[in-house]
């Protein structure tokens, strides 16, 4: 019996773990905030646009642990978006402050036990792989003394324009069927081309990128790019998800190039809450299936280094 605790106690930690997430997700959105998009520019949000990322490496953080960080961000009123592990901000010659409270992520993975190993050496058979969700803690930059301070540099906000020159790029580059014009937004997967109305058509025009970024986030689910199911009609839990893909994605695409829309989707909160509600796994994939879009359209653009689906955390912060 003992043999077969750790397993029913990991089942047991993982389970509570994506519980935790939903919940907290759920929160937000019943009180009206988009945990996505965040308030940039206003006196909540203090931090500058941009992904999260490691200051010890780098990396930026991707699905689940962009939303998580920019809540803590906007929350505790953080200034940059550089975060690191209590024992990486020691090895930078600095500490974190005696006092300050971490904010928990997740590292994904698999892993084959030893015993499938051993059974799959027996019956030729290939090994099952385990996926397991592991917490730790890190801490912004602004809870840290004593660090570098070149670590917490951001970049410059993008130049003015009715259309921002990088997103034209990208929507040349990607080779996506887009067309402006019409009074509303959508993607049609038959036909695959997105259609969106011209910037004038918006009270401000920086929102149209927004619009623009989410309706490209459909389109690169067509068999031809990253082949997601696009077959759910409105009103369907399917058709929910895939909503929340996008706006998720439109949300990291903006953050990648520094573009600060105005708006946000509340017109699927309902619908989201229902999916959330039914199952507490949702929401991280819906975030990691966002990173793997916005990294995927962000890739056309070879002047812009992103990668927010091949974020590794450091073992150490286990």
């Amino acid at each position: 019996m003992s043999r077969h605790h750790p397993r029913a106690r990991t089942g047991e930690d993982r389970a509570s773990l994506y519980d935790d997430i939903t919940n907290k997700i759920i929160a937000e959105l019943e009180a009206g905030r988009v945990p996505w998009v965040q308030p940039w520019g206003t006196a909540a949000a203090k931090a500058p646009l941009a992904l999260p990322k490691s200051a010890a490496s780098g990396r930026q953080y991707s699905g689940i642990n962009i939303l998580i960080l920019w809540g803590a961000a906007t929350e505790h009123g953080f200034t940059g978006q550089s975060w690191l592990t209590f024992r990486q901000a020691l090895s930078l010659g600095g500490h974190v402050r005696k006092g300050e409270r971490g904010t928990t992520v997740v590292y994904a993975d698999r892993f084959v036990p030893a015993e499938q190993k051993r059974r799959a050496s027996e019956s030729g058979e290939d090994a099952q792989a385990i996926p397991f969700l592991k917490r730790f803690r890190v801490f912004n930059c602004d809870q840290c003394d004593r660090l570098p301070p070149e670590i917490a540099t951001t970049a410059p906000p993008p130049p003015p324009g009715l259309i921002e020159p990088q997103v034209e790029d990208l929507i040349k580059a990607t080779g996506i069927d887009f067309r402006i014009g019409g009074n509303r937004a959508f993607y049609v997967p038959a036909d695959d081309y997105v259609q969106v109305p011209p910037p004038q058509a918006y009270f401000e025009p920086i929102n149209w990128h927004r619009t623009a970024l989410h309706e490209l986030a459909h389109a690169s689910g067509h068999p031809s790019r990253l082949n997601r199911d696009l077959s759910g009609s409105f009103g369907t839990k399917k058709y929910a998800f895939e909503e929340l893909v996008a706006e998720i994605a439109s949300a990291f695409g903006c953050a990648s190039l520094g573009i600060v829309p105005t708006v946000r989707h509340a017109d699927y909160i309902g619908s989201w809450l229902e999916v959330l509600r039914e199952d507490n796994r949702a929401i991280v994939r819906a975030a990691s299936q966002a990173s793997k879009v916005a990294d995927y359209l962000l890739g056309f653009l070879p002047e812009v280094v992103v990668d927010i689906t091949t974020e590794r955390a450091d073992q150490e912060a286990a």
